[in-house]
């Protein structure tokens, strides 16, 4: 059968030569981008994908289809985390210059996930089923090797659509595995409607319908515990000026106090207080007096020995630390150099942790008691990206409590993609969402992943929102990431072996 004219666009595209092909690559990976918060734009990242899909089936040889998936995954990227370019520019004249390489660097790193999964996909034949196990396989791979960083994930492109429901059974790999779905099936359906592209479509529509019929409606009980959040819109550049910190600390304070009505609890976010842990003490009793009695959740930083670490302290009626969080899950090379421990032992010790050079992690994830309110699973900052810090949880919690710095994500696309990944969070545990961050988005989340009564990005002020009711735990909650990976190796393995049986003995 002779190709379509489509058919026939596209393979004349994969032909070009490498200075022409891999640029398409890269601006058809920057469309597929813009179905990322804030933009939204799924039919984009759909389309996107469907290009790169049509350039990967016209492409021969696994080489070049890792070239071809390094190219898009490097467009994707800079166009997703474009916002990487931000804490850079908080001293503009020290680190600007740092800006471009950092962006080039970590766009093109992941783009190395990107060109395995296109390179593993042609290797076991090059068909739909093996494209989309083989870059489900490649994402869940930047979920969890070298630390982890599955931000911008296609898949979250269906955050603020219906299909977030189905979060709830698979996780970030499900969404992610519909949205290549729809887009192999896309491009299948241009080049001649085939059945199985045709019912796939369908069946997508079908979910998205269902996604909408089967979300739990929003469950707030009339005596659910009040929580106020506290934005104090403290931009990082001026956060930790001598001259400013009064002022914010003091907004916090003042947000604090406001109100006929008392909360059940109040919540501060990352490194609100501008005092170590252990010389607190006196700042500890201004805030309780100014909660009126009622407990507090913050962040700060404590010092044990010469480490130091980023902290969540929760305060009790009286002002006493009543429990203490330690962030595990650090940013590497924002947080800490890796292996700067190790460095220590050849000599160099101007990266070492436990020199207090840079952050040391905690013992991991722990559930605290919040009287009045529940039992919480905190998390700092760039924890909430990770579902598998979430499902380290020691025992499960009444809800997620996420405190945050997104100053440092600057005021385009960052701090939304973070909020959107936290909307996720929730979806997959059925939990509740305290979410509060320095300069926004702060909100409540609710289990069906609900944003309620936001603080805008870039704004001061506070709110007190009823905490919504957890949901029994999901199936996503019991198995987290298991099944999704073993079904994605199944199809690549068949899709392999078939491909193999086929070809012959070479």
């Amino acid at each position: 059968m002779a190709d379509s004219p489509v058919q026939a666009t596209a393979a004349r595209a994969a032909a070009l030569r490498a200075r022409h092909r891999l640029p398409l690559a890269g601006l058809f990976g920057a469309l597929a981008a813009l179905g990322q918060a804030p933009w939204g734009l799924w039919p984009a990242t759909i389309a996107g994908l469907a290009a790169l899909y049509a350039l990967f089936t016209a492409t021969s040889g696994w080489r070049r289809a890792a070239l071809l998936g390094w190219a898009a995954g490097t467009g994707y990227f800079a166009l997703a985390l474009s916002w990487i370019v931000e804490p850079f520019l908080v001293d503009i004249a020290r680190h600007g210059w740092m800006a471009p390489f950092a962006l080039v660097g970590l766009s093109g790193g992941l783009a190395l996930f990107w060109a395995g999964g296109f390179a593993l996909a042609r290797a076991a034949g090059g068909r739909a089923p093996a494209f989309i196990a083989a870059l489900v396989l490649a994402e869940a791979a930047r979920t969890y090797l070298l630390t982890g960083f599955p931000w911008a994930q296609a898949g979250h492109a269906l955050i603020g659509t219906a299909w977030l429901h189905w979060a709830s059974l698979g996780g970030a790999l499900l969404l992610t595995t519909l949205t290549l779905a729809a887009a192999s099936a896309l491009w299948h359906v241009l080049t001649g409607p085939r059945l199985p592209a045709v019912a796939t479509l369908l069946a997508l529509a079908a979910l998205h319908l269902g996604g909408s019929a089967l979300r739990p409606p929003a469950d707030t009980p009339a005596d659910a515990p009040v929580v106020r959040l506290i934005q104090p819109n403290a931009p990082q550049h001026q956060k930790w000026d001598p001259a400013h910190i009064p002022i914010f600390f003091n907004r916090q304070i003042a947000f604090t106090a406001e109100g006929p009505q008392r909360p059940d609890l109040i919540v501060w976010p990352e490194t609100a207080v501008p005092v170590l842990l252990h010389r607190a003490g006196p700042t500890f009793e201004a805030i309780s007096e100014a909660a009126g009695g009622v407990p507090v959740v913050l962040g700060l930083q404590r010092i044990d020995g010469l480490r130091f670490y980023n902290s969540l302290v929760a305060l009790d009626e009286s002002g006493t630390a009543s429990a203490v969080y330690d962030k595990h899950h650090l940013v590497p090379f924002g947080e800490y150099i890796p292996f700067g421990d190790r460095l220590q032992a050849l000599g160099i010790s101007a990266f070492a942790a436990q020199q207090g050079n840079g952050y040391s992690s905690g013992p991991g994830a722990r559930v605290i008691d919040l009287p009045g309110t529940g039992r919480a699973l905190p998390l700092i900052c760039y924890e909430g990206v990770f579902p598998q810090d979430v499902a380290a949880a020691p025992e499960r919690p009444d809800m997620l409590l996420l405190i945050t710095n997104d100053a440092w994500f600057g005021q385009v696309s960052g701090p939304y993609q973070h909020l959107a990944q936290a909307r996720l969070r929730s979806v997959e545990q059925g939990l509740p969402m305290i979410r509060v961050a320095n300069t926004g988005v702060s909100a409540m989340i609710d289990p069906a992943g609900r944003i309620i009564d936001p603080i805008p990005l870039g704004q001061a002020g506070w709110r007190d929102i009823p905490l919504p009711a957890p949901r029994p735990p999901t199936p996503y909650a019991r198995t987290g990431d298991a099944p999704a990976l073993l079904l994605a190796a199944l199809i690549l393995g068949l899709c392999l072996a078939r491909y193999r049986k086929r070809s012959g003995p070479r």
